[in-house]
């Protein structure tokens, strides 16, 4: 047989596999993650119930040269996150770097071993200065194009492992170590040395969401779609599904894969009457917070839709031409239920502050896991 075919045989066999059956937890895993990413301020918190989460991360820390920094305005909510420690003691306050936009350098400082020691020091002076509980790394991304203007190289692949090395190397198994993944095929084969990292880490959060952007161009015409779906729609969308059966068919442990559900909208316009706006020529409008979608469609005049082949929601507006994708209570009880069902470490949600106070996505995670 080809080897070309082969290859995709045996991937096509691992989904289908993955599909039916369950993956049991790997002894030593007994909590199943519920991650939130947080970018509001210190009293908004406050609103949301955090006793179920396991982890809050902060977003964003940056570097000034080769060390980590907080960004002065922002530590109160630093602060303020670790402090919940006391009424919750199993919660774990963890520091991210970078997100779209704020990892500029990270290329050039993770490419020498003097940038990558420094670094790691900082993070470690950190965590032990704000009683935080570890690092993730959220470059986006290495090796591959990611924000407008920002440095990659071919090289950033090998230089991340060699970075979560050094961090582990330096933060010992007192702190946690994890990392943000793009949920696209481009960055699971040129960004990360999987075989390499994923023994070093505590699990890699998969950004299944913004699955489709302004960036999501077919012949010149950026085309609306779930931007993130429980299950591909087509051979060129992508999806919760096929980023955990990607990655199960090359190696990564499932325990290890934190999948991604979106507490935001995302908006097109300009888009034609066709099949209620889905997988159509149109233009990016707006991102929109869960907590705000409400009146948002109201105000837009919007009629709700259920996508049963992708498990997900969608909304459309033939008056104006405007078609949104979004997770609500139904598909982020679905994607619960996948992460439980198939052994995988958890899941995760940008960003809390986008919720609703009650009644939101958090609770909707909550409720699967009662």
């Amino acid at each position: 047989m080809n080897k070309y075919l082969y290859s995709i045989l045996v991937f096509l066999v691992s989904v289908t596999q993955l599909s039916c059956e369950s993956m049991a937890l790997p002894e030593g895993r007994e909590t199943f993650l519920v991650m939130a990413y947080y970018s509001g301020n210190e009293t908004a918190i406050d609103q949301y119930d955090v006793g179920g989460l396991t982890h809050i991360i902060f977003s964003f820390c940056h570097l000034d040269g080769n060390r980590i920094i907080i960004p002065e305005n922002r530590i109160p909510v630093v602060k303020k996150l670790v402090s919940l420690k006391d009424d919750h003691p199993g919660l774990k306050i963890i520091l991210a770097l970078g997100g779209w936009g704020g990892c500029e350098t990270c290329s050039e400082v993770f490419s020498s071993p003097e940038g990558r020691s420094e670094f790691a020091v900082s993070v470690r002076e950190m965590l032990e200065e704000y009683n935080a509980d570890g690092i993730d790394l959220d470059w986006e991304y290495p090796a591959i194009s990611g924000y407008p203007g920002h440095r990659y190289v071919p090289g950033d692949k090998q230089n991340f492992t060699l970075l979560v090395k050094k961090l582990r190397e330096l933060l010992g198994t007192d702190y946690e170590i994890g990392f943000a993944a793009g949920g696209f095929k481009k960055f699971f084969d040129e960004s990360v040395e999987w075989k390499k990292v994923m023994p070093v880490v505590d699990y890699v959060n998969i950004m299944t969401y913004d699955l489709v952007s302004a960036g999501s161009v077919v012949a010149g015409n950026v085309i609306t779609g779930h931007h993130t779906p429980l299950y591909s729609i087509n051979t060129n969308s992508y999806s919760v599904h096929f980023a955990v059966s990607y990655l199960d068919s090359i190696g990564v442990d499932p325990a290890k894969m934190v999948i991604g559900a979106a507490f935001y909208g995302r908006a097109f316009e300009g888009v034609p009457d066709i099949n209620r706006g889905l997988s159509q020529p149109g233009r990016f409008k707006t991102a929109i917070t869960y907590r705000n979608l409400d009146q948002w469609f109201e105000e837009n005049n919007m009629k709700l839709y259920w996508d049963d082949e992708a498990a997900a929601p969608y909304a459309w507006s033939a008056e104006k031409g405007i078609f949104a994708t979004f997770d609500n209570p139904r598909s982020v009880k679905l994607k619960t239920r996948f992460a439980i069902d198939n052994g995988l470490g958890g899941i995760m949600f940008w960003q809390l502050g986008g919720d609703k106070p009650d009644g939101g996505l958090l609770d909707a995670i909550y409720s699967e896991l009662d």
